[in-house]
């Protein structure tokens, strides 16, 4: 197993494809907020990944624009939505998105904004978004208080790594000051925030490469501490064949002040 580095997604671009979508009641809320159904309506997924979210704005009607800096983790979306017209791929990043400016009018960020220098991406968000555009951060943790297998799987792996230091999980902890941040830009403002609890039902290979595929664990563990959590997952999941796991699509949109 080798050795996976914070914030890096290149060895992790193959056990993407593994990992949930989000609340579709969500998406489906939000887009009505924005106004996403009128004429010529233009969307950036940013920090796109492998195109989880991607896909699903395609699939609710919309067009626009997938950013991905990593090659690996674009070259798996490009390859899974290649059947979809609907979002052209390119390189970029929040801070430096590529995009003209004044060009979009709903800007995501999915499970990635942590990832971020804030100031900078939300300053390129306001530079690339039309005026009165939109946007949104997002996050699908598991709703662990839902799930005694979920509990069970956390207390595992603070026995293994105690000093571990959650990155990406968009829990609440994760996420406390958002708000805050996202309005004291000076950007933005309107805020919005809407959270939607949805299942998914996944057999044990899909589980297991949900969690191959999370990079903060992964990258603080090391490679021997990684494979005794991969392990004692296995060992809690007994003779399952599916599992049934929880999530909380959570949602903050704010609108773009001024021109």
């Amino acid at each position: 197993m080798s050795t996976v580095r914070q914030g890096d997604f290149s060895e992790l671009a193959k056990d993407y494809r593994h990992r949930p979508g989000y609340s579709e009641q969500v998406l489906r809320r939000l887009a009505v907020h924005v106004r996403a159904t009128s004429s010529g309506f233009t969307v950036a997924d940013v920090g796109a990944g492998t195109g989880k979210l991607t896909e699903l704005l395609a699939n609710e009607g919309l067009r626009g624009h997938a950013v991905e800096p990593n090659d690996a983790m674009r070259q798996e979306g490009i390859r899974t939505m290649g059947h979809s017209t609907a979002f052209g791929w390119r390189a970029g990043t929040a801070e430096a998105t590529g995009l003209p400016a004044q060009s979009m009018d709903w800007v995501l960020m999915a499970s990635a904004f942590h990832w971020t220098d804030q100031a900078r991406a939300l300053a390129e968000f306001h530079r690339i978004l039309k005026p009165g555009g939109f946007f949104t951060a997002l996050w699908n943790p598991r709703h662990i208080e839902r799930s005694p297998l979920e509990q069970q799987i956390e207390a595992l792996i603070a026995r293994i790594v105690p000093d571990l230091q959650r990155v990406s999980s968009g829990s609440r902890a994760c996420t406390s000051t958002l708000a805050e941040t996202l309005v004291a830009s000076g950007h933005f403002d309107n805020l919005l925030f809407l959270e939607g609890e949805h299942d998914l039902v996944m057999d044990r290979s899909r589980y297991i490469g949900v969690w191959r595929s999370v990079n903060d664990v992964q990258s603080q563990a090391g490679p021997e501490r990684f494979r005794q959590i991969v392990e004692g997952i296995e060992e809690l999941l007994g003779e399952r064949d599916q599992v049934l796991v929880p999530y909380l699509t959570r949602a903050w949109t704010v609108q773009k002040k001024g021109v």
